[in-house]
């Protein structure tokens, strides 16, 4: 059985729909455990309109997605462990994927399928570069290279875990706003390679905040704990392939949303920490250049990419 887990906050319009998804579901051994992290609209009220004894409501006080997962780890009962954030929906074989590469992968003890992007209705692929393979099954066996030049390899909303191995390291971290679930996967990539499977099965809906002419839909973590954490991973595996590059992929990353915010030195800051640990990340040299330039004009750069 597989268990899957929704963390539910102020997702009144969208949880349907996740939850038609999922019963939607060509393989039929799971179970759903949504756990509502405090809502304050209608979302719960949602859930218990669904008439499947596959599908428990979790309450708890408002904790952060973090916790919320955390919580559904524990209620489960299945031994694989799938999320679906309330707001994102599966294809319909995409657990039955997820299966497939449980039984032809057992070695690995976690997996994920590509996924899709939607902004509004309008549709689009992940760019996945330095992949061992293009189509079909396997096994990702360079996962921090791809993940340092690519859309990330993993969503939340598209892997599944084995229990033994989110026990193992914890869980999802909590107190963290913006990074956990890269933190988690680069925990789990250091103990297991992930099995993978090209087709796009999970959605991904993004929400305003990524369009480039709105602000990220999130603030950094002031400390950079998922930084500190990378490099800790770094410290205790130096020979893990493209770690080094991740690691500059992620001040990049964080220089990016930095810059956004018309936060100057802390742009110029994460742009340092990035080219220490990749000289050559020519690109995140250009969040430099950009933070030196006048907001306005910086602004028009950044909106037309």
């Amino acid at each position: 059985m597989i268990s899957i887990i929704i963390p539910l906050y102020n997702k009144e319009a969208s949880i349907a729909t996740a939850l038609r998804g999922v019963l939607a579901q060509t393989y039929p051994n799971f179970e759903v455990v949504v756990v509502d992290d405090g809502s304050t609209d209608g979302g719960a009220a949602v859930v218990e309109q669904f008439d499947d004894p596959r599908i428990r409501l979790v309450r708890q006080v408002n904790a952060g997605v973090s916790a919320a997962r955390n919580r559904g780890i524990a209620e489960a009962r299945g031994e694989h462990i799938a999320f679906l954030d309330a707001d994102d929906e599966w294809m319909p074989e995409f657990l039955e994927e997820i299966a497939a590469l449980i039984a032809e992968y057992p070695e690995c003890k976690a997996r994920a399928t590509n996924y899709i992007f939607n902004s509004n209705g309008v549709k689009s692929p992940t760019i996945l570069r330095k992949t061992p393979f293009t189509e079909g099954r396997g096994v990702l066996t360079n996962y921090f290279e791809v993940a340092s030049c690519s859309h990330p390899p993993m969503w939340t909303s598209a892997v599944c875990i084995d229990r033994d191995l989110l026990q193992e390291i914890g869980g999802f971290p909590i107190g963290i706003k913006s990074g956990e679930d890269l933190l988690t996967w680069a925990r789990i990539a250091v103990r297991t390679q992930w099995a993978y499977s090209m087709r796009a099965l999970a959605q991904y809906n993004l929400g305003e905040g990524y369009d480039k002419k709105n602000l990220p839909p999130r603030r950094q973590d002031e400390g950079d704990p998922v930084g500190k954490a990378l490099k800790s991973i770094y410290k205790d595996n130096p020979k893990m392939t493209g770690l080094r590059k991740y690691i500059s992929h992620w001040h990049k990353m964080r220089a990016s949303v930095a810059i956004r915010y018309g936060e100057r030195r802390e742009t110029l800051k994460e742009v340092g920490y990035s080219l220490k640990y990749n000289p050559l990340n020519y690109k995140v040299a250009l969040f430099g250049v950009l933070a030196l330039l006048p907001m306005g004009l910086r602004q028009a750069i950044i909106v037309r990419g």
